[in-house]
């Protein structure tokens, strides 16, 4: 936790990786640093000290050593007395004793050397959170603080978008779960939504398959988008998955009269006249309407049906070939199937 002082960027700007982001009050934290600092100097100070200790002890003990085989030497020829060979055995082993509490000095002053080294580090890593950078090259969505407020772990301050790696995450129902798989290819197309974009449609791959929710029987499909697609974050976009076919009833989508929340067609009956009846409207694809529910294959519709129409009004039927729109009351067409 830590006040802000300063925030360097705006939403909307470009930033690089590396770039500062927000700064934070670093007196807490850099006080820390300068005692471990201190602490750091103070431990190489007593490393070198005992180093100066092991090789005093070292010279010691090389002395000692010396002196007790020239006295050995003489005692042997009888020319020293049993004491002074006691004294020079009794120095030797001292000066043995001496070299091992130094070099036990020297690696306590190593470690503590070593602990020191450590908790500079890590006050340097926290002297670093006070200074966020760009992790990546991004643009900045949204500016959640300004200087003053308090930064506080789990708190977002900004959020960036790598505008270059866009993803596409569509929700797919439980039946289709066998047919999609990592890796495999599909086509999106970014539009407006409820648009019937014909068009535009471009080569992607799934890059993530998620469990199935057990509550909504469906699962989320990531695909990466490519880098030049013309989309910004948050936008709608379209997934076409490639899969087994299957017959559905469609008709075109001139023939749609939507009213409110609902949607309704003319259907021309047997006395030549306009019969309103509601349906269900499924997917829109190349200008024609899945129906789910509502109309039977063979039912003649009335294409581009204008306002003044009216239930039970009379209409000159005339069947024209699939996917042909003509404006006028006259004007129909044959719901049929399509695969």
């Amino acid at each position: 936790m830590a006040p802000v002082t300063d925030v360097l960027v705006h939403t909307g700007d470009h930033v690089r990786k590396g770039d500062p982001l927000v700064s934070l009050d670093a007196r807490e934290l850099t006080a820390n640093r300068d005692h471990a600092a201190a602490a750091a100097t103070a431990a190489q100070e007593s490393s070198a000290a005992a180093d100066a200790d092991v090789a005093a002890a070292e010279a010691h003990l090389e002395l000692a050593r010396a002196t007790h085989q020239r006295i050995a030497a003489l005692a042997a020829k009888q020319s020293a007395t049993p004491q002074e060979l006691d004294q020079a055995v009794a120095g030797f082993r001292a000066a043995e004793a001496q070299l091992r509490a130094a070099q036990a000095r020297r690696a306590a002053a190593a470690a503590g050397e070593h602990a020191a080294a450590a908790a500079t580090s890590a006050a340097d890593a926290g002297l670093s959170y006070t200074r966020l950078v760009a992790p990546f090259d991004a643009v900045i969505s949204e500016r959640r603080v300004d200087p003053g407020a308090m930064a506080t772990p789990g708190l977002p301050l900004l959020v960036l978008e790598d505008v270059s790696r866009l993803r596409l995450e569509v929700r797919v129902d439980e039946a289709r779960a066998s047919q999609l798989q990592v890796g495999q290819p599909v086509e999106v197309s970014a539009g407006a939504e409820g648009a019937d974009a014909t068009v535009g449609w471009t080569a992607a791959r799934i890059t993530e398959v998620a469990r199935i929710d057990a509550a909504s029987h469906s699962f989320v499909v990531k695909i990466d988008l490519p880098n030049d697609t013309a989309v910004r974050s948050g936008s709608f976009a379209r997934a076409r998955f490639s899969g087994a076919p299957r017959s559905a009833l469609t008709i075109p989508a001139a023939a749609l009269v939507p009213r409110g929340q609902l949607a309704f067609v003319f259907v021309v009956d047997q006395g030549a006249m306009a019969r309103l009846r509601a349906v269900s409207p499924g997917a829109t694809a190349n200008g024609r309407v899945e129906l789910l529910a509502g109309l039977a294959d063979g039912d003649v519709l009335v294409l581009n049906p204008p306002p003044a129409l009216t239930d039970g009004h009379p209409v000159q039927a005339a069947r024209l070939k699939p996917d042909t729109t003509t404006a006028g009351t006259g004007a129909g067409a044959t719901a049929g199937g399509a695969r």
